[in-house]
């Protein structure tokens, strides 16, 4: 459609309003949407309205186009610039997004779009309603060159004034490249979808150019590879949208900002069920593995919760559930994973989703079943005091509800900053089945009974002598609760109806952190 002429009549001005609205709805030539659908992919407005309650789109800045010349620039100024944006509702709450049109321009970021996108930035934050972009963009618009760059900038700041103000979430849709990557990175989530979706910092050509290593988009940086290999990504789905739905749900389980609760439902699962099963769910053994993951299900409300970094890290696991109806964090050690050990990845994980719970007021629910750090040249190498440090320090600044739960093994350094009650859990139980100790039996009696071992006629008769002492005197489920460090030890099928009436008793805590611009947390 040409662009709109001068004068006319009150009627005509409205049929060309219309056309022209029309217009903006259809996008670009239809070659261009099928090619879009070719690839698999949805458009922009598809995607939005699988995103959003039906009917409840309100876009802003439709009709906005670029100013910029030059490069055949100025004969082409579509509508919208590439990006839709504006505002709607999931599951009738308030809900910011942009969405990357990539039929225009390749969702390529110029000067008009950038303002469009920085302008939903900033309604969001100042209505105080989740952001959710959806990302299917070609980078920065070459032809507009440093004014694009000052745009991802402006978004870049943004996401960092709204970060633990209201959540950020962004979904990968389609190729991000270059700084573009950023922006997602600064958000509390990031969705990706296999075969559509890649992100990094510099593609296979120059990666090739460099260091002469050929790879894939996908190879470098695909859904699987940032889920599984980076961390980058936290849930990644085979397509749109069951990708968008989830997206949905994770929504129903945040806070809509800092200042008010996650929402509440009403529980048909009861508070106080017995979980029977746990009984035997868990072996006495402590080199005997079990899925955690079993243990989460029996005690949140009706088995649902949605795991975080599923495949990233899977020694620690992280969810989001409900118990009674009120949305709760969980952090779990996974003895089908190493063990259930912390590592470097794990306490990055786990300390990133101990800030956010904190951020969004959701109570940490921490459940222990972990031998120690894991030992290695590699990892003392690659940090892992710096690393495991920022979990120590994720949980020592939360000021949230939280509860610590002991299963069986709570080993050393790990048992500290697996939140025990030294660094400021509120509340701490424990099944029978718990060793709470420097370290395990075995490596206790060799280093303090290793002069009589040593000298013994029979040392392996006096080695499991020594053990079997060790373990009765400081290694028995009721020593650390005698000591008030454990406030009960508890049936393990009592364990949901415990956990409910705590987090009930302590959902009106308070507490003040002391005055200060931000701390230092390890990095």
């Amino acid at each position: 459609m040409n662009s709109p002429q001068a004068g006319g009549s009150g009627s005509t001005r409205l049929a060309e309003l219309l056309e022209l609205r029309d217009e903006v709805r259809r996008g670009p030539d239809a070659k261009a949407t099928e090619a879009q659908h070719a690839k698999g992919k949805l458009t922009a407005r598809e995607r939005i309205g699988l995103l959003l309650d039906e009917g409840s789109f309100h876009e802003v800045e439709p009709l906005r186009r670029h100013r910029a010349t030059g490069f055949g620039l100025e004969n082409r100024r579509p509508y919208t610039d590439g990006v839709v944006v504006g505002w709607g509702t999931v599951h009738g709450r308030r809900v910011f997004t942009y969405a990357h049109d990539f039929r225009i321009f390749g969702g390529a970021l110029g000067e008009a779009h950038a303002q469009k996108i920085h302008k939903i930035m900033d309604m969001a934050l100042a209505a105080g309603a989740p952001l959710v972009s959806l990302n299917d963009g070609a980078g920065a618009r070459i032809q507009e060159g440093v004014t694009a760059l000052a745009g991802y900038g402006g978004i870049f700041r943004r996401n960092t004034r709204a970060s633990g103000v209201i959540p950020q979430i962004s979904v990968m849709l389609g190729p991000c490249a270059g700084g573009a990557a950023y922006s997602p990175a600064l958000t509390d989530f990031v969705f990706m979808v296999r075969g559509t979706s890649q992100m990094f910092i510099t593609g296979p050509d120059v990666v090739q150019a460099v260091t002469g290593e050929e790879i894939s988009q996908d190879g470098l940086g695909g859904a699987d590879v940032h889920s599984a290999v980076s961390g980058v990504s936290h849930f990644v789905h085979d397509d749109e949208e069951t990708c968008l739905e989830e997206v949905r749900y994770l929504l129903s389980l945040l806070p809509s900002n800092n200042r008010e609760l996650p929402p509440c439902l009403p529980a048909g699962d009861p508070p106080d069920r017995r979980c029977d099963v746990l009984r035997d769910l868990v072996p006495a053994d402590g080199n005997r593995p079990y899925d955690m993951r079993q243990v989460i299900g029996e005690v949140v409300d009706d088995g649902e919760f949605m795991e975080v970094h599923e495949r990233w890290a899977a020694n620690v696991i992280c969810a989001l559930a409900r118990i009674d109806g009120h949305v709760v964090g969980l952090v779990a050690n996974q003895p089908q994973s190493l063990a259930g050990v912390l590592d470097i990845h794990a306490s990055e994980k786990a300390a990133r989703f101990v800030q956010l719970c904190d951020a969004f007021g959701i109570p940490l629910v921490t459940l222990l079943d972990v031998p120690g750090f894991l030992p290695g040249v590699g990892q003392e190498h690659d940090g892992i005091i710096r690393h495991g440090a920022k979990l120590l320090y994720a949980y020592c600044n939360a000021t949230v509800p939280r509860i610590q739960l002991i299963l069986r093994k709570a080993y050393g350094g790990a048992y500290i900053v697996m939140d025990s009650r030294s660094i400021g859990a509120d509340l701490s139980y424990a099944w029978p089945t718990n060793e709470i100790a420097v370290m395990g039996a075995e490596g206790a009696a060799n280093v303090i009974f290793r002069r009589e071992i040593a000298a013994s006629d029979d040392p392996a008769r006096t080695r499991a002598q020594k053990i079997k002492e060790y373990r009765s005197e400081l290694m028995h489920p009721y020593y650390a609760a005698e000591r008030g460090l454990v406030d009960d030890v508890i049936d393990p099928a009592e364990t949901r109806g415990v956990l409910a009436a705590a987090l009930g008793v302590l959902r009106a805590k308070h507490a003040d952190l002391p005055v200060r611009k931000h701390g230092n947390p390890p990095m």
